[in-house]
This record gives structure tokens, sequence and C-alpha cells, in this order.
């Protein structure tokens, strides 16, 4: 049975479809994003402050090396799809990184379920949220160094001080390491006084939000007809295969079923907030109407719809 919250995005994209007036004041969904980035770093430091540091190495080390190899892999195939060098790295990057809203739809599937995942999960979200940023704009520059300049490739001066400041400080992962943070050190204990506020309405507002996204999504369905076919098959193909290298490192690394199908989301999922300013800045060229409809139009429905009822039902097989 697919989770209650993910009715909210399918009702926001009919909404969209149906040209309804429906629409979520932009504060609104500021406010929604920012809630959301807190709550679950706040959660994972709880959980964090509770287990030894130096056990987590092996972990961090896994999750930034898996996000790093994605845009390395799927680069070629990209080009072979003949998408523009910018293009493919800037896409590889999407994937690369990770989406925050999808694997809190994975949390409460599992939840759901009642199956049981590493608690500490949300460090593995920021772990993974740079490594595949930066081998995106790596490809990109090395695809630049073979080509003049020109219409589909990129500059060969990367910002990088202003792109890394943007990755490692950006919205997305200060409010999560900064959540981890302040759990991890205030404790169950020190986090009980806004226990009613961060953890308890925490899936209400995911709902909100997913209403909100449901409308995006939606009002991206002409984008997917204009690129054409090809970034559809893009959209449910590349999630599938990657949750199975996703899938294959969480069992390298021992982790329960649910730590299998989180790790497993993480690497099907597109990133559609980091990504794109720091592609923005970083490659110019690359079209990002493309790299942006493939990741919140087109993969991130399919991984919330589908794929992630998929990759419980993976981890639970692949488990002895």
């Amino acid at each position: 049975m697919i989770d209650i919250v993910v009715f909210f995005f399918v009702l926001g994209v009919f909404a969209r479809l149906v040209k309804s007036d429906l629409r979520l004041p932009e504060p609104l969904y500021e406010t929604l994003s920012i809630y959301l980035l807190l709550a679950i770093g706040l959660k994972g430091g709880v959980e964090l402050s509770k287990q030894p540091i130096a056990l987590l190495g092996p972990q961090v080390l896994a999750c930034a090396l898996l996000g790093l190899a994605i845009p390395l892999v799927l680069y070629p195939v990209f080009r072979a799809l003949k998408l523009a060098a910018a293009d493919a790295a800037s896409l590889g990057a999407h994937f690369g990184s990770v989406s925050v809203v999808t694997f809190a739809v994975a949390t409460a599937a599992l939840a759901r379920e009642g199956i049981a995942y590493e608690s500490h999960a949300p460090l593995w979200v920021a772990v993974m949220e740079a490594p595949g940023l930066v081998a995106g704009i790596l490809l990109a520059r090395w695809a630049a160094s073979g080509n003049p300049a020109g219409p589909g490739t990129v500059t060969r001066r990367t910002p990088w001080r202003d792109v890394m400041h943007d990755v490692l400080f950006g919205k997305s992962v200060l409010l999560l390491l900064g959540g981890l943070t302040i759990g991890a050190m205030a404790g169950e204990a020190g986090t009980a006084p806004i226990k009613a506020v961060f953890f308890d309405p925490f899936k209400g507002v995911l709902a909100l939000f997913l209403l909100e996204l449901g409308l995006v999504a939606g009002g991206r369905l002409a984008e997917v007809r204009r690129f054409g076919l090809v970034l559809v098959v893009i959209g449910v193909v590349v999630p599938p295969v990657l949750s199975l290298a996703g899938a294959a490192v969480g069992l390298l690394l021992g982790l329960s079923v649910g730590g299998v199908a989180i790790l497993a989301t993480l690497a099907a999922s597109a990133s559609y907030i980091a990504a794109p300013t720091a592609m923005r800045i970083a490659v110019p060229q690359a079209n990002a109407a493309l790299s942006i409809t493939v990741a919140l139009g087109i993969a991130f429905p399919f991984n919330i719809l589908v794929g992630i009822p998929l990759y419980i039902q993976l981890a639970q097989r692949l488990q002895p």
C-alpha cells in the first residue's frame, strides 16, 4: 500500500493538470523546506548521540564514494544518448547528489511497514549531498579540456570558491548538518522540549510539502514533452539501476533491511535543490531545464510512486 503522504503529491499533480488555482504561498514553501531539513537532521542527531562516532567511519566513506562514483558511471551513458557534454555532466551530478524529500518519504514508508532502519541515516544524506556535485563539475572541466568553446561545451575556469561555498553552506547541507550537530549535542533529553514542534508533526508537514512538489512536478510535464522520450527513459531506468548499487553498498556495510532500502533509495534519488544551484554556478552552459525536468518531473515521481516500494522489496529479498 502506498504511504498516505504520496497521495498529497498526486493531488498536487492533478491540481496542476486540471489548471486549478491551488497554490502554496512562496514563504510557506520556504518555511516547510527549512522545517523538514532541520527536523530530519535533529532526529538523526539524537540517535547519533547514542552511538560511538568512530564506528560510523566506514559508512561515511562508503556513502561519499557512492555519491562520487554515480556521475562517473552515468556520464558516458548520457553521452551515448547524445546529450551534450555539459548536460551529461550536470545530469550526472543531479543523480550523484540526493533528494532529502525522497529520503523522508522512504523513512515514512518504512515506519508504516514496521521495518527498522539505522536511526542515524540522515548522516548518509548529508554525506552524499556534495561528492556527486564535485564529480559532475570535474567531468565538465575534463570535457571542456578537449573541446573548443562553443554550444554544448563548458568553460575551463570553474569558480570553485563559489561552488564549494554553495555546496557546503547552502541551505540543504547547512540545515541538515546543523540539525545533526544540535541533536547530537543535546541528545534525547535536550531535544525533549522541542519534540512537539520538530518530531510529532513531521509527517503532516511532509504531506504539505509533497502537495507543493506535486504542483511543481505537474508543471514540468510540458518540459518532458519538449525534450522527448529519452528523458523519460533516463528518469525511469536510471533510478532502479542505481538502487542496485546502493543496496549492494548497504549489504557490504552490514546494514539492516531498512538501512539497505534507504541507501538504495538515496542512490536512486536525484537532487533538485542543491544540484541546480551548484551546476548553474559551475556549468552555466548546461541546460538547467533539462536536468531539473528529469530530477523533479520524472525521477522524483517515479521514486515515490513506484521506486520506494520496489527498493524495500529489494532489500527484503537481498537480506539472508
